[in-house]
């Protein structure tokens, strides 16, 4: 199925719930890109133990598709100082929800719970800040079927998927501010500045640099 290994086959049927999926994803490594810029294939997420945003949503597209889903990701875009976030959406029940890997402690796993893409993307708004509290989200993509990249082989190709990276940058995106909207924004206070900077695992590079310093360990 798909060109995966049986062991890989094995991990798959295992995440046969989005829950599961995000579990799966919450014990794995963040990929700090340490040797350099990623963007891995399933196969390697497995392989390396580790992922960022947009190659553990293309981890959970592909379990959901391997259980009777859509493989979809979205990608919601920050402003110029801060990183965009790539999810994978799923629909339970009428309802839509989001897989999420982030090192942070308030951007992942969304419940289905959410009327259309547009609501599911503004539970993200509140949260998605930079370090000094302004909010950040600008606007978020078209969903992107996976399938169509099933001719580069992109569940198990061993080099990096730039091309999807690409696609999801060049895609139309919906813009959820206006200007005056965007000038009437509260920065979030001292208190909501902490807890967006929680994070579970500290980056190596960081690290270094700040040799007192002690991560927080979250509970997955």
């Amino acid at each position: 199925m798909f060109n995966l290994t049986k062991e890989e086959e094995e991990v798959f049927k295992k995440l046969d719930t989005p829950r599961k999926t995000q579990d799966f994803l919450n014990n794995l490594d963040t990929n700090f890109e340490e040797k350099g810029e990623t963007c891995m294939s399933p196969r390697r997420v497995l392989k390396e133990k580790k992922c960022h945003c947009i190659e553990a949503a293309m981890l959970a597209a592909l379990a959901l598709r391997i259980h009777g889903n859509k493989p979809l990701i979205l990608d919601l875009t920050g402003t110029r100082n801060d990183w965009d976030h790539v999810i994978a959406i799923f629909k339970k029940y009428g309802k839509f929800g989001a897989i999420s890997k982030t090192n942070h402690a308030v951007l992942g796993y969304r419940d289905p719970v959410y009327n259309s893409i547009r609501e599911l993307v503004m539970s993200f708004f509140h949260e998605y800040t930079d370090e000094h509290g302004h909010k950040t989200l600008r606007s978020y993509s078209d969903p992107i079927d996976l399938s169509k990249f099933d001719k580069h082989n992109w569940i198990t190709d061993e080099e990096d998927l730039w091309y999807i990276c690409n696609y999801l940058s060049e895609i139309n995106h919906y813009q959820i501010l206006t200007r005056k909207q965007i000038a009437n924004l509260r920065k979030a206070d001292e208190l909501e500045i902490k807890a967006g900077n929680l994070i579970k695992q500290q980056d190596p590079k960081k690290l270094a640099q700040n040799s007192f310093y002690t991560p927080i360990q979250l509970s997955s």
